[in-house]
């Protein structure tokens, strides 16, 4: 009871050196891989929701929006498996820290907005002002448009960090008042305990949700530049 609150979102180390990223490397070994002509049904099933992912967020894309495609799938896929792990008890959840969904999310949007300024310049520039803008609004939309644009990235790694981290201060306190009521009235401890594994099934939707949210807002961030 006397664990801090937030000592699950330090980052580990092993030695006095940082563990991130063997964690961070740790959810591509999840994924099952078969090397022979007739896959499992594991396989089978992993193959069918990665097509059917890359499908929804590909239809609207075109040639040159569809170069991105195993990379958005392969992003989707770790953003899950992280989240997913970092469920585990005396686990580390990577997307927790503002710092790695930031490093996730500044390449790829400024990426989509180099590409967007090289292939359609015009449309790019088109964006900073809505046609049919009285003169005398120009400057202030320009600049308004400015700062909707460059905090995009911002938007995507807050928006990833604070749900997954209210999740997990969520299940954490839901956990501890579980183990303080466990001596002092049998009842209601099956009550919270009952509200904790609801809880928990809440943050595996949770986590894919996240993870699907944030790769299909990435997508769409291309799409407005291709």
């Amino acid at each position: 009871m006397n664990e801090n609150l937030f000592a699950s979102f330090i980052a580990p180390t092993i030695l006095g050196l940082p563990a991130a990223v063997l964690i961070i490397l740790f959810p591509p070994l999840l994924i099952p891989t078969s090397k022979y002509l007739i896959n499992n049904r594991l396989i089978t099933t992993q193959q069918w929701l990665i097509k059917l992912t890359s499908k929804q967020m590909m239809t609207m894309h075109n040639t040159k929006g569809r170069t991105w495609s195993l990379m958005l799938v392969s992003l989707i896929i770790f953003i899950a498996t992280t989240n997913l792990l970092g469920l585990l008890p005396h686990s580390f959840t990577p997307t927790t820290q503002l710092s790695m969904n930031l490093a996730m999310a500044i390449p790829l949007w400024a990426g989509a907005v180099i590409m967007g300024f090289r292939s359609k310049i015009k449309n790019a520039l088109a964006h900073f002002l809505p046609q049919g803008t009285p003169t005398p609004l120009i400057p202030m939309l320009v600049i308004i448009e400015t700062i909707s644009l460059l905090i995009q990235p911002m938007a995507l790694a807050v928006r990833l960090t604070a749900n997954i981290t209210a999740g997990h201060l969520l299940m954490h306190l839901i956990g501890s008042a579980t183990l303080a009521m466990s001596t002092i009235n049998l009842p209601s401890t099956l009550i919270i305990f009952t509200i904790l594994i609801l809880l928990t099934i809440l943050e595996i939707a949770v986590a894919l949700v996240q993870a699907y949210v944030f790769t299909l807002l990435v997508s769409l961030y291309l799409h407005d530049n291709t």
